[in-house]
């Protein structure tokens, strides 16, 4: 196995973690708790998968590759609530991991974006190895914000991967 194919299975065990915690976070969730808000600003859990599907889409599809498959539904809603039950929104999430995996798979660590994000800044995503990191803290950080809400929703804490 080159450098290249090994940092490739090391970032994506990462990415695959962060994407493992988001869901196990959620597991067992009613629909109602999915679409409930506790937090000022209003998003949802069920709201935040759909945002964090958007974003596998966008920066492996839309940037990495320069196009994405249209989208079932129309964009037409405020992004931190969805109108979507559960399980669409859950197999969305899931489809657009399994294209951004398939993206990674594909595409060599060194190359640049063929697509753009609005205010980019180039240093930071100048190729697929720093949109991987950049995917990976985003779930990160969000994996946190679902850990919060979950503990408000139903005082449980401590969930994810064992």
């Amino acid at each position: 196995m080159n450098t290249d194919s090994k940092e490739k299975k090391v970032l994506s065990a990462y990415l695959a973690a962060q994407r493992t915690s988001v869901l196990a976070i959620l597991d067992g969730l009613d629909p109602q708790a999915l679409t409930t808000s506790v937090v000022p600003s209003g998003w949802t859990p069920l709201g935040l998968i759909e945002h964090l599907g958007y974003a596998e889409r966008h920066w492996f599809q839309e940037v990495v590759t320069g196009e994405a498959e249209p989208l079932v539904w129309p964009d037409d809603h405020d992004p931190s609530t969805t109108p979507r039950p559960p399980e669409m929104v859950f197999a969305f999430y899931e489809d657009q991991c399994r294209r951004s995996d398939a993206v990674i798979a594909r595409t060599p660590l060194s190359a640049p974006p063929q697509g753009s994000h609005p205010g980019m800044v180039d240093d930071e995503v100048a190729d697929l190895r720093g949109i991987i990191m950049h995917m990976v803290e985003e779930t990160a950080r969000h994996a946190g914000h679902l850990d919060i809400v979950r503990e408000l929703l139903d005082g449980r804490t401590g969930l994810g991967p064992r």
